[in-house]
């Protein structure tokens, strides 16, 4: 096994957050859930899973901290729904909500923490940010991590992917990553973006830093360990 903690995936129902538990289960990496939907959590992933789900939301803190008691690390694969005018605004959940996940993980002693985010959060002209200013939202969640996770003894990992792909492959495709956010566009599928959450669980080369990472051509993959490693030299 190549990281022997216990892993909280916060949306764990969610499109990505579904991959993240499935390459998780890949590995034999012990995991737990954190959803608003227990129902939904079961018919997704089956009865299996009774006794791993933590039931709540990343607005109440004191569902956070029941969720994080004991987790090892965090692979947060939350997001608001901008399309719902029913769903909370961006600054609910890409921001305060991943700002108090993170804040409450720490507090109770978790040493590594995963945000998935996206590609283009630095760039507050961006169309998305016509809804919300969602990636503006992100952006001040990911600065949030960056300082509570960036003290020693604690890392963090940040991914901003590009447009996220529904497909059921993983590992097939060459990847970009890159940082500083200069990858323009590009997309990705939800499987090589949880994979690339999970392997930062054990690579040293994906500790305290941000990656942009998108696909290329058709080439399949044993990991995604030398990308990282590519990054990290340069800086």
């Amino acid at each position: 096994m190549r990281y022997s903690g216990t892993v909280l995936v916060a949306g764990a129902t969610g499109r990505t957050g579904q991959w993240v538990v499935k390459r998780l289960q890949h590995y034999g990496i012990d995991y737990r859930l954190f959803v608003r939907s227990g129902e939904k959590a079961l018919e997704t992933f089956g009865p299996e899973v009774v006794d791993r789900i933590s039931i709540g939301s990343i607005e109440h803190q004191g569902e956070v901290d029941a969720a994080v008691r004991n987790a090892d690390a965090v692979i947060c694969a939350v997001g608001g729904n901008v399309m719902d005018p029913e769903s909370p605004p961006p600054s609910a959940i890409d921001r305060d909500g991943v700002v108090r996940l993170a804040s409450r993980s720490k507090k109770h002693g978790v040493k590594r923490f995963i945000l998935v985010s996206s590609l283009a959060v630095t760039k507050p002209d961006h169309p998305l940010n016509k809804y919300g200013n969602v990636l503006t939202m992100k952006l001040e969640g990911e600065n949030e991590v960056r300082k509570l996770y960036g003290e020693k003894g604690y890392c963090y990992t940040i991914l901003r992917p590009g447009g996220l792909i529904d497909d059921e492959s993983s590992l097939q495709h060459a990847m970009l990553f890159d940082t500083g956010d200069k990858i323009e566009t590009g997309t990705i599928n939800r499987s090589d973006v949880a994979e690339a959450a999970v392997e930062a669980l054990w690579i040293p080369e994906a500790q305290n830093l941000t990656f942009e990472l998108i696909q290329q051509a058709a080439a399949p993959q044993k990991s995604f360990e030398h990308y990282y490693k590519q990054v990290a030299q340069k800086q």
